[in-house]
């Protein structure tokens, strides 16, 4: 990414969506309009010359919440105007504000209030990433999703991506940290089954089948998260077994030890794979009751 596109997003969303460039003005000159020479104009435009956003980096809406905001829209109107891209004369792509959109449609709406300006793609990811951050009702693994995705989208070290965020490099850190859980735990985190914080106590442990051993008890106990660092210090302080040897058993390569992590990791529980000199062994599955037996066959056998 060029120093000035870093500059620009440096300066936070509304410098993206005043921003007046040479870019800008070529398209919108193409296109026979003044935006180009205003910057970012606020207009009504007809719902129907709106498109969905393909770079949208929000995939769920709540049906309720959807609903109440309708309701509200109908009264009060839209407030806050939505942002699109112009890609042709009275055709627009929908750059950030999805959800005003789907509101407005659910409430009969015919135009909404929207920032009408050119953005290439790149810029187009960039507004729509760093307007999801701003969000208040993200969750934990939301907003890690989001902040890796801006930080590999625009080229951004950690350290540099803290910066444009205002936030700590250690808060950065810990949310793209949560990218490292296990299917299964991010899903958890994701339904609100376990806290970020419960989650940042479970990352101190580094072998998967015991992090999904400890996650299961986290949920199963609705575990505190002070209990959940007590369990994981007791997990981490017993003395690691070693795996009885025997005289053809060998240590796993690492493509054989990446499949057990993977077996682990899909099925959610812990996998271990024997092997013997031979290239002969066997694959142990755990399963802690009958339900999680039952949900480990259907796993394997859809």
């Amino acid at each position: 990414m060029s120093e000035k596109k870093k500059s620009v997003l440096g300066r936070g969303l509304s410098a993206l969506l005043e921003a007046n460039d040479t870019t800008e003005h070529t398209r919108e000159k193409q296109f026979g309009n003044n935006i180009a020479n205003q910057g970012a104009v606020v207009m009504n435009i007809p719902l129907d010359q709106i498109e969905v956003n393909p770079f949208q980096p929000r995939t769920s809406f709540e049906e309720e919440s959807l609903n109440e905001l309708s309701d509200s829209i109908k009264i009060h109107g839209v407030i806050q105007p939505i942002t699109v891209r112009v890609i042709e004369n009275n055709k627009y792509q929908l750059i950030a504000g999805e959800r005003r959109l789907r509101a407005s449609k659910l409430a009969g709406k015919k135009d909404i209030p929207a920032f009408a300006r050119a953005a290439s793609d790149q810029e187009s990811i960039e507004i729509a990433l760093i307007e999801n951050i701003q969000r208040e009702d993200l969750n934990p693994l939301e907003i890690a999703i989001n902040y890796k995705r801006l930080q590999d989208e625009c080229d951004l070290t950690q350290e540099e991506l803290a910066g444009r965020l205002g936030k700590n490099r250690s808060t950065v850190t810990n949310f793209i940290r949560l990218l490292r859980l296990p299917p299964d735990i991010q899903a958890g985190l994701r339904d609100n089954k376990i806290s970020m914080g419960h989650a940042k106590a479970l990352l101190a442990i580094d072998n998967i089948g015991t992090l999904l051993s400890a996650y299961k008890e986290t949920v199963s106990k609705s575990l505190s998260v002070r209990q959940v660092e007590d369990l994981v210090r007791t997990l981490e302080s017993k003395p690691k077994k070693n795996a009885p040897a025997t005289n053809n058993s060998v240590n796993l390569p690492f493509t054989v030890k990446k499949m057990q992590d993977q077996l682990t990791s899909s099925l959610g529980t812990k996998v271990q794979i024997a092997r013997t000199t031979d290239g002969k062994g066997e694959i142990v599955i755990k399963f802690y009751n009958d339900d999680d037996l039952e949900r480990i066959v259907e796993a394997i056998t859809d």
